[in-house]
């Protein structure tokens, strides 16, 4: 080949060519990725603003306004007094609300479902990014899973799929928090016994300021809450300085989110809370026992426990579960400490 001043310009000439093709098909492809992401979000964002849960609740016994019946917090019963009676309504003994502001009894439609969204992000969040994808995917069909689901296991709100399923779990899953809420258990007993044993709130109620009354067929169950549907209850949280303090030191403690609670939880002698499940089973449940007396029990899934004193006992509360304490009243009261944990898993 003979080099020449010409060749050389060719050369020159055609590289520069070529350089500015391949930038012209970098940056085709880059626009055509820019495109499919904004088709992505576009696709996300109305799928989010959608409501892919309306009108999948089937309206039967035990479900009210399009949500599967179930507890309804304290202060959701609170709310629903003096409203009108379509409002509120007894059934098998416990009472059921639909208030705008309590999330399980909301029904099925754009604001239940905006919320759950934003709830089971930061669920995602704690684990990896595809986790936000099964979230989606899970929200989407969510439906379809519940009606799927057999009766043992069947949560009220939302069901996330291939999560480790299991009535109750080993104090291993949550290791670090339940020896924590173990080792807090002089504190958290001392604080029990002194919110519990206040004066009536008011003449005529037998509740020390703070405590709710819940319907139950027999006997009484009482809660006191630090935190409800994620939201602090401030008066009761300054009268338990040393129990708010445990609940920030928990490193999965559902804390500012609808599925998270924290309360001091009382079974009185002869009282038994009757089959029901849980809002998910996106967070697993931690009862610390405190007082413990004989023939106290709770089931879940068909499997007895009981608990004990100074020990924690995890269970998903999505499973049909009941609680009874068949004791004397020279027993006393059935007293746990109760918390909402996120579960530990490795596939989100």
């Amino acid at each position: 080949m003979e080099w020449s001043l010409e060749s050389i310009r060719e050369m020159v000439a055609g590289g520069m060519q070529s350089v500015r093709e391949c930038e012209i098909c970098a940056f085709s492809i880059a626009m055509c990725v820019l495109l499919l992401f904004m088709w992505y979000c576009y696709r996300v964002g109305r799928e989010h603003g959608s409501s892919p849960l309306r009108g999948r609740y089937l309206v039967g016994p035990g479900r009210i306004g399009g949500v599967v019946g179930g507890f309804m917090s304290s202060d959701c019963r609170n709310r629903g007094k003096g409203k009108r009676g379509s409002m509120l309504e007894e059934q098998n003994g416990f009472a059921f609300c639909q208030s705008s502001e309590c999330f399980r009894c909301t029904s099925a439609g754009e604001s239940l479902n905006q919320r759950l969204y934003h709830s089971l992000q930061e669920y995602a969040k704690r684990y990896t990014w595809s986790g936000m994808g099964r979230v989606h995917k899970g929200v989407r069909d969510q439906g379809r899973y519940l009606n799927s689901r057999p009766t043992i296991q069947r949560p009220e709100v939302f069901f996330l799929p291939d999560l480790p399923s299991a009535p109750f779990f080993s104090r291993e899953v949550q290791r670090h928090d339940v020896e924590l809420l173990e080792q807090s258990f002089p504190a958290l007993l001392a604080e029990f016994e002194s919110i519990y044993h206040q004066p009536p709130a008011r003449s005529g109620s037998s509740l020390p300021p703070g405590w709710k009354a819940n319907n139950t067929p027999r006997g009484q169950w009482w809660t006191y809450y630090l935190v409800n549907q994620g939201t602090p209850l401030v008066l009761n949280v300054r009268r338990c300085p040393r129990a708010w303090r445990v609940l920030g030191q928990l490193r999965t403690f559902i804390a500012n989110n609808v599925f998270g609670n924290a309360c001091f939880s009382v079974l009185t002698p002869g009282a038994l809370i009757t089959e029901h499940y849980g809002p998910t089973n996106v967070r697993l449940r931690c009862h610390l026992g405190l007082r413990v007396p004989p023939s106290c029990e709770l089931v879940v899934g068909g499997e007895p426990q009981c608990w004990s004193e100074g020990s924690c006992l995890l269970f998903d509360d999505s499973f049909l579960h009941r609680a009874f304490h068949e004791g004397n009243l020279e027993d006393g009261p059935r007293v746990v400490f109760m918390v909402d944990l996120w579960p530990q898993c490795s596939r989100c």
